[in-house]
């Protein structure tokens, strides 16, 4: 690790210590399906709708009972809601007939499941498992290519670019780091640099672009 990127990561860790998802959860399904609900959502908005959702439907065998449009019903809060619907439904199918119920713990296994991707699979990894893996969201796309840690705009690289440039153990952690970096600070839109702890290593300020 180059000595700037050190001492971004050094930043971060001091400043966000201890921070992990948003998302609430009580074990490794609800965690899944609160991630899955996530895209084009808050996690504000999320947890308001899994707060109903998993008191009605707490175990996986519950959603059998369901059909496409009674889910969507209860998960009408987020966006895409339908879509996620569908998908969850066909997940949890999954889940019970090849997994015995419970959510798997390796990123091909989850990633076989309808709605999943690479980011979700992670965040359940990291999150649930306690497994290192790095989810790459928006923010961490944004946040990681303003300070100079990755250069691309696809998910894939910069999460090879970070998971390179980032000790394995501290994978997960530095996920959460980034991501309330740009909830908090780094915004897409007028970053508030003005008060930003990393206003001295910052490439995108430096030249000027902020």
């Amino acid at each position: 690790m180059d000595i700037e990127a050190e001492k971004i990561i050094k930043e971060l860790s001091k400043h966000y210590s201890g921070m992990t998802t948003a998302l609430e959860y009580n074990n490794p399904f609800e965690l899944l399906i609160a991630t899955m609900l996530s895209a084009q959502s808050t996690d504000q908005q999320v947890n308001k709708v899994t707060a109903r959702l998993f008191a009605k439907f707490p175990a996986p065998e519950h959603y059998l009972e369901l059909t496409e449009d009674e889910l969507a019903e209860n998960i009408k809060g987020v966006g895409l809601y339908r879509n996620k619907s569908k998908n969850i439904l066909a997940a949890v199918k999954i889940l019970i007939e090849k997994y015995g119920g419970q959510v798997p713990q390796d990123v091909e296994s989850l990633m076989s499941l309808p709605g999943v991707g690479r980011k979700t699979a992670n965040v359940v990894l990291a999150n649930a498992f306690n497994i290192p893996a790095f989810g790459v969201d928006t923010h961490i796309l944004r946040v990681a290519n303003r300070l100079g840690l990755a250069n691309s705009r696809n998910p894939l690289k910069v999460e090879k670019q970070l998971t390179d440039l980032i000790p394995r153990e501290k994978w997960a952690e530095a996920h959460h780091w980034l991501i309330w970096h740009g909830r908090k600070i780094c915004h897409a839109r007028k970053p508030k640099c003005n008060e930003c702890f990393l206003v001295d290593l910052c490439p995108e300020i430096k030249r000027g672009k902020q």
